[in-house]
């Protein structure tokens, strides 16, 4: 795709370094802590309508399960090379099992994730069907959660833990999709490190403090209260958002329209989307960039360099359906093919 004369040339001047952060992902060290949920994708072949009610009978055929939310979060760390330290939650259940396997297979360092035997594992299961000669689709999901807040012992640990490792890591990321996990203990516990990163859906405000945060545009909406549909609400949103967390730096992700770059400096850059064509599924980016951002982060790069990364891995990750992960390899392929 064509890219703006000037965005190109800053693309270029950087690339020799953006390659050289790209080297130096599997040296970082990252703790993470988020709400870990289990994505379920069931599909089948539609046969025909029920007689019992007017819906549809699907012939099971696979199920999928993949790392959701927070556990994405951390997955996606670990798919671009980082030493990972995942922290939150699972039920006593076979889906909180799955998760921990997962992470366990990728070689992340799950003692930091508890068993909370009063809630269950957070899992969304998508049930999708065909017909002969059809594209599968979407027909129901359905969620399985709790809205009660973990248990006050279950909060202190996962507060103590952070504490213990925080030493340890470059980095602590908080992936807040809203199920719990993040409760003020937790919260104020992971802000203590220098380099906190915050992808939270909602009360931003909570996180106040922290070296970056990454909404999206309904998120950054959602947070200054206001609708953002010219480049002057744009503006004038990034300066709120900052006013509003004491940030050092905000990120809005805004889809085809790209992610704009707001730094308590007072510097403000765009950095258009690398891939409006080839898109499939979202479910997920905002995971990848916050991995790939992080890590360029640690690496020594600028915030506009690593903004530039997560930029990278989230234009591969929206080819797939599904919640994807990518690698550094596909993004020094990609990164070289915009260069060309």
């Amino acid at each position: 795709m064509a890219l703006d004369r000037s965005f190109t040339k800053q693309l270029t001047a950087a690339a020799d370094q953006l390659f050289h952060y790209l080297e130096q992902f599997s040296q970082a060290k990252v703790l993470v802590v988020g709400d870990l949920t289990l994505d379920e994708f069931l599909t089948g072949q539609v046969e025909r309508i029920s007689r019992e009610a007017p819906v549809l009978i699907i012939r099971h055929e696979n199920t999928r399960q993949v790392p959701g939310g927070g556990a994405n979060a951390v997955y996606n760390f670990a798919q671009l090379g980082a030493q990972v330290k995942a922290v939150g939650l699972i039920g006593k259940d076979e889906q909180g099992q799955v998760i921990r396997e997962i992470f366990a297979s990728a070689g992340i360092d799950t003692q930091g994730v508890l068993v909370d035997a009063q809630r269950p594992t957070v899992t969304k299961t998508r049930i999708s069907g065909h017909a002969r000669q059809s594209v599968t689709q979407q027909i129901v999901r359905v969620d399985r959660k709790s809205d009660e807040p973990p248990d006050l012992e279950l909060q202190l640990q996962l507060a103590q833990y952070i504490q213990q490792h925080q030493d340890t890591v470059d980095a602590v990321v908080c992936s807040d999709y809203g199920d719990g996990t993040l409760t003020q203990l937790v919260a104020a516990a992971a802000l203590q490190h220098p380099c906190t990163i915050v992808d939270a859906q909602k009360e931003l405000n909570r996180y106040r403090g922290a070296l970056l945060f990454t909404p999206n545009l309904p998120e950054a909406e959602q947070a200054v209260g206001y609708a953002i549909a010219t480049p002057q609400d744009l503006s004038r949103a990034g300066r709120d958002l900052l006013d509003l967390t004491e940030a050092q730096n905000i990120l809005i992700t805004r889809g085809e329209a790209g992610m704009t770059l707001f730094e308590q400096s007072g510097g403000e850059s765009h950095i258009p989307a690398f891939n409006r064509t080839d898109v499939f599924d979202v479910t997920g980016a905002g995971d990848t960039v916050v991995a790939a951002l992080t890590l360029g982060l640690t690496a020594g790069a600028s915030v506009w360099e690593a903004a530039v990364l997560g930029n990278l891995a989230a234009s591969i990750v929206v080819r797939q359906f599904g919640t994807a992960t990518t690698t550094t390899s596909e993004i020094k392929l990609a990164l070289q093919n915009l260069l060309n």
